[in-house]
Order: C-alpha cells, then sequence, then structure tokens
C-alpha cells in the first residue's frame, strides 16, 4: 500500500491549521475574529450529521444482539464505570485545587464582581434538576429526536427502534438492511465533512485568539495551568490505571486517536469527532454493539473533564474570594456536583451551567464569582472536551472488554499500528455480536 504524502494527512492538516490560525488571531485580532463563522459552519455541520450517525450505529448494533438483556448489561456496565471515574475526576480536582491554591492572593470583593454577566447562567441552571433532566430524553415525538440535536433523544428513540426490529425476527431484516445501506450513506457524508476539519479548525482558533487574545488570560494563566495539569494527570494516571487494567497503553491510545484530538482541539467540541472515533474504535477491536451504546452516553454521562473544571473552579472562586470553607462544604460540593454534572448534562454552556448549579447549592460561596471564569472560558474549553473524549474513548474500551466485546489482537495490532489513520469515508464494520 503506497503511503500519503504527509501534507495529505488530515491530522497533519488540522495541526498546520490551527497553528495558522494561532498566528493569524494574534498578529491581526480583528481579522482573526472575523475567522468565527469557518469554525462555527464546521461544527454545526458535525453536529448535522451526529443524529443519523448514532441512529443509524445504535439501530444496527442493538438489532444484531438480538437480546434486550444484553443491551441493558452493557448500558448498566456503562454507567457504573460513568459514576465511579466521574467521581474520581470531581476529587482529583478539589484535591489538586486545595494543594496548588490557584485562587490564593486575588482578594476579590463579590460585591464589585458584574452579577449582571452570570445572571442568564444561574437562572438557566435554577431550573435544571435530575426529573428535568429525565423528562428532557423523551422527545416531543419520534422523528423530533432526529431533528433536536439532542443525543440523549436520539439514543433514545435509536434504542427502541433497535429492540423493535429484534422483536419482529425476520420480518425485521429487511428494515435491518434498509438502516445498514442508510449508515453507508450517512458515513460517506462523515468522510465530505471532514474534509473541512482545517478550515473548522483554523476559523475557531483564530477567532478565540483574535477575539479573547492572550491578555485575557492575565492573572488567571496559573488557573488554566493548574487545570491543564490536572486533566493531564487524571489521563495518564487514572485513565492509565484503567487501561493497564484493560491491557493497553494510554499513550498508544492517544497516539491511535491523535487525529481526532486535534480537531476537538482546534473547535474546542468533542462532539466534532464523535463520528470518527466510533469508528476508530470499532476498527480497534471494540463489538460494535458497545461502540454504539457507550460512547453516545457517555457524551453526557461520562463528562471528566467538565467534572475536574467543576471542583478545581468552585474551589478557586472560593480562595479568590477568601471565602474560608471547610472539610464539610468540600464534601458537600462533592455531593451536589455528582447531581448537578447530571442533571444539567445536555444543556448548551454546560460547563459554566453545572458549575452555577453547583455554587447555588453551597451558599457559603459567593456565585458572582463564576464572572472570574467569563473571560478565560474559551481557554478552558478546549481542556474539556479533550479529557471528556479521552475519558469515553477508553470507556467503551473497558466496556468492551466487561463484556467480551474486544478484540485485544485487533486492539494491539492497532495501537502498534502508530494509530493508522481509519478513512472517513469507509463504512464502519465491528464485531457484531
Amino acid at each position: 500500500m503506497q503511503k500519503k504524502p504527509f501534507y495529505k494527512i488530515l491530522y497533519v492538516q488540522v495541526l498546520i491549521a490551527v497553528a495558522i490560525g494561532i498566528l493569524l488571531g494574534y498578529f491581526f485580532p480583528n481579522l482573526g475574529a472575523a475567522m468565527k463563522p469557518f469554525g462555527e459552519g464546521f461544527i454545526k455541520l458535525v453536529k448535522m450529521i451526529i443524529a443519523p450517525v448514532i441512529f443509524c450505529t445504535v439501530v444496527v448494533g442493538i438489532a444484531a444482539m438480538g437480546d434486550v438483556k444484553r443491551v441493558g448489561r452493557v448500558g448498566g456496565k456503562a454507567l457504573i464505570y460513568f459514576e465511579v471515574v466521574s467521581t474520581f475526576a470531581l476529587v482529583v480536582g478539589l484535591i489538586v485545587a486545595r494543594t496548588l491554591q490557584p485562587g490564593a492572593g486575588f482578594n476579590i470583593d463579590p460585591a464589585t464582581l458584574d452579577t449582571n454577566a452570570v445572571s442568564k447562567i444561574t437562572s438557566n441552571a435554577a431550573h435544571t434538576s435530575m426529573v428535568d433532566f429525565i423528562i428532557h430524553i423523551i422527545p416531543e415525538t419520534v422523528f423530533s429526536a432526529l431533528t433536536s440535536g439532542e443525543i440523549l433523544q436520539v439514543l433514545f428513540v435509536a434504542i427502541l427502534t433497535g429492540i423493535a426490529i429484534s422483536a419482529l425476527g425476520k420480518e425485521g431484516e429487511p428494515v435491518l438492511e434498509a438502516v445498514r445501506y442508510g449508515e453507508k450513506v450517512v458515513f460517506r457524508m462523515v468522510g465530505i465533512i471532514m474534509r473541512f476539519a482545517p478550515i473548522g479548525a483554523f476559523g475557531a482558533m483564530a477567532f478565540t485568539v483574535g477575539a479573547y487574545g492572550v491578555k485575557s488570560i492575565g492573572n488567571l494563566l496559573f488557573l488554566i495551568f493548574t487545570f491543564y495539569l490536572t486533566a493531564f494527570l487524571f489521563v495518564s494516571i487514572v485513565l492509565g490505571i484503567i487501561a493497564k487494567l484493560v491491557g493497553f497503553n494510554i499513550f498508544k491510545l492517544l497516539r491511535y486517536i491523535r487525529e481526532e484530538l486535534l480537531i476537538v482541539l482546534g473547535t474546542s467540541s468533542s462532539e466534532s469527532a464523535l463520528p470518527l472515533l466510533m469508528k476508530k474504535l470499532e476498527a480497534a477491536g471494540a463489538g460494535r454493539p458497545v461502540v454504539s451504546l457507550v460512547v453516545p452516553t457517555g457524551y453526557s454521562f461520562n463528562l471528566d473533564g467538565t467534572n475536574i473544571y467543576m471542583t478545581l473552579a468552585t474551589l478557586f472562586i472560593a480562595q479568590a474570594t477568601n471565602t474560608h470553607i471547610t472539610l464539610s462544604h468540600e464534601l458537600l460540593i462533592l455531593g451536589v456536583a455528582m447531581l448537578t454534572s447530571k442533571g444539567a448534562a445536555a444543556v448548551t454552556g454546560g460547563g459554566f451551567i453545572t458549575l452555577a448549579a453547583t455554587l447555588q447549592a453551597v451558599p457559603e460561596i459567593p456565585v458572582a464569582g463564576v464572572a472570574l471564569l467569563l473571560g478565560i472560558d474559551r481557554f478552558m474549553s478546549e481542556c474539556r472536551a479533550l479529557t471528556n473524549f479521552i475519558g469515553n474513548a477508553v470507556a467503551t474500551l473497558v466496556v468492551a472488554r466487561w463484556e467480551g466485546q474486544l478484540d485485544m489482537e485487533k486492539l494491539h495490532a492497532a495501537l502498534d499500528r502508530h494509530g493508522a489513520p481509519v478513512e472517513p469515508s469507509a463504512t464502519p464494520h465491528g464485531s457484531g455480536a
């Protein structure tokens, strides 16, 4: 097989585009800020295709299982894993914030903060609860789930459809075959869309640097550094140990999905590489039923980066405003964050909303402190998205191994090939049952 010229490899193109975007935003801020439509346009293109990708893959995966109990077992194992690892992420954020104290010395008077800047965020947080979240999973109609842009609604309808087709037996086979053909068309569209990834990454990075600039980081640089350091420690140690127990190396996995990581970094959205991640994990030996269930569910329930951000940011605000908090306060923050991270998972701006919801449950810490983070949130969101993305990749392989749906030989072959790219236009082919 003839090797591709390096400049035709997608992740190389994305890396170059990110570098050009940063330089443009730095030297020509106004022009860089004007590149925003390129980044937004690419993310909209990806979000446009996510619903049919999830619908087709989940329906085919569940129908191939032919066992409703098995679907419930896979989902149950995934949720148990999500809860345990998410709690670890919250604890890691809490420990690092206590140790490094990124907010110490700010001496901010809460009364001087711009409360108008966070009023919209806090109002959204006030109306988000676990009950609202669960009710929100049920779409208005079967078809509205495919147009709402809500991943969990699509997943809900797809699971019902897959179970129904499976229950029909032979009568359902023509329908399943039609969905398989639809899946081929959808992934061909993914291949076309991903050709625009470098343009999207360029636009997003040029806008971020041009609109916010290096100066906007200012005194909050240590908080950004602390967050990135914490995320790195979590990925390399916590997820690294989990990966080792499963039987693979976390850094080899990162190398394998480096193309997708660069797309996530460039766009600050973990959704932007969701279709590619599903194909990469299937190509690495994870069974299609597991991939099709765990990856979409993880995007709402397995937010490791967001969880680290929540406890770290909460303690930062307390330290910056000289708010004294005790161990009982910290345990309360931990408990509340475990709930709010699920309750606001599907809401736009989830990072801020979950943080505001957590602060409202701990009245000692001023909610207005969220205003301190508004200027740097764009720089923090990239780290949140990357950590969430890596966490979901690991979670899928863990559940696949747990279910006996992980081909270890295929996995090691994929990881040892130095991340040989899976062509975006290729139709996924999993191990089925």
